[in-house]
């Protein structure tokens, strides 16, 4: 009779494959379509995604239904290797995380960012000019002080402090509260007379929308701070997939006893299907 467990580990592997065929597919159409850098930065780790599931639900699906023991040992050595490494991750995650935070403003609905005030793990990452020329790709692509600027277009100085801003939308899209410019609409801001300015960020800014602050050390802070959120949610989403990959892993430990005990059977005593 086949094993409860075989079956499971079978029928699981059999959905993980038919989801990474899609993932693959999509992986495959951003490297043909890509013309940025932003969408060339997304092609190959979408691609390795789908192939990896593939593979590893292959190996996992023919392991537990056909009784390939050598397969199914091959299968759990990645699962288990795929829950360290998650289990590290989510632990990095909330470390490099906890440091960080907006300042708010006196008179002001939103907050602004300081590079400094996050890990300097993350600092690292920004400051790097191979990452945030990529970054900095994605933000203009993404057209999001653009969009901003729509949004605001008609707003007044007044009504515009009262704005609650997004990280990324206060560390890149305007000028930081430090240098007094003065406010024509929420993408265009005149610079004063002063010609010297306590904060680097000032002399960065630029009304061109190619320009902006995108290469402010606030607007890096923006992301990171955009990035802490993100990095938290995804945290608490592996604690509930490493759950599951190990009662997976323990379904499919099953399997392998199975396999080794159902090999291990003298043949005659095996019955007939």
């Amino acid at each position: 009779m086949f094993r409860v467990s075989n079956n499971l580990v079978g029928i699981l592997n059999f959905i993980t494959f038919l989801l990474s065929v899609p993932i693959l597919g999509a992986g495959i159409w951003l490297a043909k379509r890509a013309s940025t850098d932003c969408e060339k930065f997304l092609e190959k780790p979408v691609i390795a995604l789908g192939v990896f599931l593939m593979v590893v639900s292959l190996a996992g699906l023919i392991g537990a239904c056909c009784r390939v023991s050598w397969l199914l040992w091959v299968y759990l050595l990645v699962m288990f290797l795929l829950i360290v490494l998650l289990f590290c991750f989510t632990i990095f995650a909330f470390v490099v995380t906890n440091k960080g935070a907006g300042e708010a403003l006196s008179g002001k609905g939103y907050k602004e960012y300081r590079l400094g005030d996050y890990s300097n793990w993350l600092q690292k990452r920004v400051n790097s000019t191979k990452n945030w020329k990529r970054i900095k790709s994605c933000l203009q692509d993404g057209k999001v002080c653009q969009k901003f600027a729509d949004d605001k277009a008609s707003e007044t100085v007044e009504d515009f402090y009262k704005e609650h801003l997004s990280p990324i939308q206060s560390g890149c899209c305007k000028p930081s509260n430090d240098c007094g410019f003065t406010y024509v609409n929420a993408t265009v801001w005149n610079k004063t007379a002063v010609t010297t300015y306590n904060n680097s960020d000032c002399n960065l800014w630029g009304n061109d929308p190619a320009v902006l602050c995108f290469d402010c050390q606030s607007c890096k802070a923006g992301v990171l701070d955009n990035l802490k959120s993100d990095w938290k949610k995804v945290a608490v989403v592996n604690i509930i997939f490493l759950i599951f990959l190990i009662v997976v892993y323990s379904i499919g430990c099953c399997a392998f006893r199975n396999n080794r005990e159902d090999n291990a059977r003298p043949r005659w005593s095996k019955p007939y299907p």
